[in-house]
């Protein structure tokens, strides 16, 4: 593998870990979420100190012929860790056994990290070997110890995240069985690579040079295996993110009739803080439902709760549920309120109702506080529902009517 084979998927990495910096930044605190970040970031830094040009590079900078082969084993053993860790913080639990889990592998790793450098200090290998430094150091005392011991962790850790994998596939379903299944692939390649380095080696051991399994097939294997894995760790989440955002962006489209209907009312144009159409989805929503909640109190001393019970007992006439016949009877109130306070242009009514009580059915207490109200409901009802276009056209012609009166 030439030094392009290493860096496109470091590159790959290091994007993905640019994507999810600002979430990992503000979750740091999350387990899981500080587990992907590692995960990621390892997975580049492996890749990176992996690639010949980039192992020649830090041999001379340090002046340690051969340093970057501990250094790439460390980080081959810290990536198989996070790799564990993400698991188990992923499938959750009881949060004592989780950290207790996790610190487990956390302190076996770390263990083998530094017997892997302690090992290298011990060990004699001053020939800068760039490509075949396994096999060619495979007879060396100390540095063959290190070779064999970064190639059991490595399997143990393929063979654990299998396990792992396959048994937390079985409980669930859909997306996450999916990217559980392709991790479990991704790691499987871990088998077929360690096995073809310790052929290698034990062929080195033998007097035989197998050494093409070990510099040209088994790196091709490892970057594959790291690459599906990725893939795997990113799926589930990343198709949650977007299923999340076509959820809220929905529900931000859903409410345009209810927002609509009361801009009339409701003072878009002058508030204080203006958000701006690229900002998140979440923002966007809340910021719609609260010019909505905002347009309807500006309407409560139009708020007719006789309107609002004609258009219920008319909506549970058509076949409505209870629930989707509330939300019809409250846009019924609402565009009702609406047209009440258009035919009102100089406020009679709101000054009426600051001076005294409101006679019992237009602003009524009732009429607005008798509970939560659906408001994507309530927005699709004004859309739909023939009860609520009744209830508008009623409306229309009594509020002119009201007002007509109220002038003479």
């Amino acid at each position: 593998m030439d030094g392009s084979s290493y860096y496109v998927p470091a590159v790959a990495m290091g994007v993905a870990l640019a994507a999810k910096a600002p979430t990992l930044v503000r979750g740091w605190r999350d387990p899981l979420l500080r587990s992907v970040g590692v995960l990621l970031a390892l997975a580049c830094l492996v890749f990176l100190f992996a690639a010949p040009p980039t192992i020649g590079q830090v041999n001379d900078l340090t002046g340690i012929p051969n340093v970057s082969a501990p250094l790439v084993y460390c980080l081959l053993t810290a990536f198989s860790a996070s790799c564990l860790v993400l698991i188990i913080n992923w499938r959750g639990g009881p949060a004592e056994a989780t950290r207790r889990l996790s610190r487990r592998w956390i302190a076996g790793y770390g263990v083998v990290s530094a017997a892997l450098v302690v090992l290298y200090v011990l060990g004699d290998c001053h020939e800068e070997r760039l490509r075949d430094f396994d096999t060619h150091y495979a007879n060396t005392p100390f540095i063959r110890e290190m070779i064999v011991l970064y190639l059991v962790s490595l399997t143990v850790a393929g063979v654990a995240m299998n396990v792992m994998c396959w048994r937390w596939a079985r409980e669930v379903s859909g997306l996450l069985r999916a990217g559980l299944r392709t991790i479990a692939l991704g790691f499987l390649f871990n088998v077929p690579y360690a096995a073809l380095k310790f052929i290698a080696v034990g062929a080195r051991w033998n007097g035989t040079d197998l050494d093409g399994l070990s510099t040209d097939v088994a790196p091709v294997l490892a970057s594959v295996g790291a690459q599906v894995s990725a893939v795997g760790f990113l799926l589930p989440l990343a198709c949650r993110r977007i299923g999340d955002s076509w959820c809220t962006w929905s529900t931000y489209r859903r409410l345009g009739p209810l927002w609509h209907e009361l801009r009339s009312v409701s003072a878009h144009d002058d508030r204080a803080v203006r958000i701006s159409w690229w900002s998140p989805a979440e923002l966007q929503v809340t910021q719609r439902e609260s010019d909505i909640h905002d347009g309807m109190l500006s309407l409560y001393p139009y708020f007719d709760s006789a309107a609002r019970a004609l258009a219920y007992d008319a909506a549970v006439a058509a076949g409505s549920e209870p629930v989707q016949a509330q939300a019809e009877a409250d846009a019924a109130m609402v565009t009702a309120a609406v047209r009440a306070r258009a035919a009102d242009p100089e406020g009679r009514v709101i000054n009426a109702a600051e001076a005294a009580t409101a006679p019992a059915g237009r602003g009524s207490a009732y009429a607005y506080t008798d509970g939560p109200r659906d408001l994507v409901r309530m927005s699709m009802a004004l859309r739909q529902s023939p009860v609520v276009a009744a209830a508008r056209g009623r409306a229309a012609a009594r509020s002119e009517s009201d007002f007509h009166e109220q002038s003479r």
